[in-house]
């Protein structure tokens, strides 16, 4: 009877161990503990926060920069196509953009 105990004791045990590594390994992965301890300092959490916006800000403007540029490329080939309708209407856009410039 004792030797039942002992056997289920270990085995409780054993499982209970496996649970708290699956849960460590988890909270490691998801870098909960991290994030508590970030929630927990507001002026880590501002400085963060703001140098997130800046970067995003940034990398916004950069490709919308490219973006328009390779237009720019694109409608001043179509331009030279000649095509009558469409390359009047680009030409004129390109100018403006030029002008603006």
């Amino acid at each position: 009877m004792f030797k039942f105990k002992k056997e289920k004791k270990e085995k409780v045990e054993k499982d209970l161990l496996e649970s708290v590594d699956k849960l460590n390994f988890t909270l490691s992965k998801n870098n909960i503990l991290e994030l508590a301890e970030l929630l927990g300092n507001k002026k880590q959490l501002l400085i963060r926060n703001l140098m997130a916006g800046m970067a995003k800000g940034i990398g916004i403007g950069i490709g919308f920069t490219v973006l328009t540029a390779i237009l720019l490329i694109i409608l001043q080939k179509i331009v030279t196509l000649n095509i009558p309708v469409i390359g009047d209407y680009i030409a004129d856009i390109v100018e403006i953009v030029q002008n603006s410039k």
